[in-house]
C-alpha cells in the first residue's frame, strides 16, 4: 500500500528481518520503548518472525525508498485460547532516524483498517509508562486506557508502570 508520495506499507518477509531486529534494538538501547534489555541477532528472531501469518497476525514493514524505516506486529493475545482469537496485541517501531514524520501514525492507520481482513475487532497495545509519544499516537487513534500496573518493570534500575490500551475496531 502506498501512504504517499515517499512511503510503502507492505508484509514483511524474511528477507527484511536483519532491519527489523536493528530497529527493536534501537527501542532496546532507547530504555523507554519495550521491556527487553538485551539486544537481539538475527538468528534469534527467525523463530519469532515465523509465527507471523499475512492472513491472521502479520508483521508489516513501513519503506521509503526501498529502506524500511519501520514495522508493526500483531500478535496473538493470549495464543492457543480461541475465545480470543478476535483480539490481536498490536507493537510498532520506527527507526530513531525517522522519528516525527507520521510513519507510526501511517502504520497504525494502515493495521486497524486491515482488521476487518483479519477478523480482527479489538487490538491491544502493552506499553512502558514512559513511553509518551506512543501513548500520543494511541490517543490520536482513540485507543483507550484500560489497565495500569504500576512500577512492575524495572530497566536500568529504574522502576516504571505498564499501560493497557485498547481499541474495539468494530465500532470505528
Amino acid at each position: 500500500m502506498k501512504i504517499n508520495n515517499d512511503l510503502t506499507i507492505q508484509f514483511a518477509t524474511i528477507n527484511n528481518l536483519p532491519s527489523i531486529v536493528a530497529i527493536y534494538n534501537q527501542a532496546i538501547r532507547s530504555s523507554s520503548a519495550t521491556g527487553d534489555t538485551e539486544e537481539f541477532s538475527v538468528e534469534e528472531r527467525i523463530n519469532w518472525f515465523h509465527k507471523f501469518n499475512n492472513n491472521s497476525y502479520p508483521l508489516y514493514i513501513a519503506k521509503i525508498n526501498n529502506e524500511i524505516v519501520g514495522y508493526c506486529a500483531l500478535s496473538a493475545y493470549r495464543p492457543g485460547r480461541k475465545a480470543m482469537s478476535k483480539v490481536a496485541e498490536i507493537s510498532y517501531y520506527v527507526d530513531y532516524n525517522f522519528h516525527k514524520k507520521g510513519i507510526g501514525t501511517s502504520l497504525l492507520k494502515h493495521v486497524i483498517e486491515d482488521c476487518g481482513r483479519l477478523e480482527k475487532d479489538n487490538l491491544l497495545a502493552f506499553i512502558l509508562d514512559s513511553n509518551t509519544s506512543t501513548i500520543n499516537i494511541l490517543k490520536k487513534f482513540k485507543f483507550k486506557q484500560l489497565g495500569y500496573l504500576p512500577n512492575i518493570i524495572e530497566i536500568n534500575s529504574k522502576k516504571c508502570g505498564h499501560l493497557i490500551y485498547g481499541l474495539n475496531t468494530v465500532t470505528l
